[in-house]
């Protein structure tokens, strides 16, 4: 899952640019308005947490293009506005939710994983193909009657994958998923992390198509 944060505040944004790669999102960082409406146009994006305070375009206006020109990203403002009047406006705009600073990071990984759900049409919040079920609270996959408990990486891939079984994922689109845009990122990472993956779910639980990506099946 990649998230754009538009957050000027750099002590905030340090904070949940760590707790987001801990919780093996991948994240992008902004500073002001007009940069994230940029990120936006030129990269794809599961979610957008958005300060109201930004500099060069606050995120009110970001949210007005954002629903005006019809974009259907999910948002989750975080800002120190507390007042009813502010709530209400920002709902209303078409956030997803909000959050008022402070905030514990275990309600902003929680809110961001309902945003995510309901986005996805789904209540529940795990993830499964009929072989293979994850659970994005506890970074445990289960097949059959064994479950393994995942690193941030292998969680992340595997989530991109059974967001979507049956679909193909290309190196590149799988790397946008598991790293931020200042992450270093090897030549064999993405090869490395599904023969882990392998290893532990066995061989067969991500198919490789020579030459395009990879994909987990629909199961029954």
């Amino acid at each position: 899952m990649r998230i754009l944060l538009a957050e000027d505040d750099r002590l905030i944004g340090t904070a949940i640019q760590q707790a987001l790669k801990d919780a093996a999102y991948a994240l992008d960082w902004v500073l002001d308005g007009e940069t994230a409406l940029s990120a936006i146009s030129t990269h794809s994006y599961d979610l957008l947490l958005l300060d109201l305070g930004l500099p060069r375009k606050d995120g009110v206006a970001v949210l007005q293009y954002l629903r005006q020109t019809q974009k259907t990203l999910p948002v989750i403002i975080i800002t120190a506005r507390d007042s009813l009047e502010d709530r209400v406006q920002g709902l209303d705009l078409g956030a997803d939710d909000y959050l008022v600073k402070p905030f514990a990071i275990n309600e902003l990984l929680a809110r961001i994983r309902a945003v995510s759900r309901r986005h996805q049409g789904s209540g529940h919040p795990l993830l499964g193909n009929g072989i293979l079920e994850l659970d994005p609270l506890t970074h445990t996959v289960t097949r059959g009657e064994t479950s393994t408990t995942l690193s941030a990486r292998e969680f992340a891939l595997l989530q991109a994958l059974l967001v979507r079984p049956g679909t193909i994922l290309s190196r590149a689109e799988l790397e946008d998923r598991i790293y931020g845009w200042n992450e270093e990122v090897e030549s064999n990472a993405v090869e490395f992390i599904i023969h882990s993956l392998r290893k532990k779910l066995g061989s067969d639980a991500i198919k490789n198509v020579r030459g395009v990506g990879w994909m987990v099946v629909k199961g029954n």
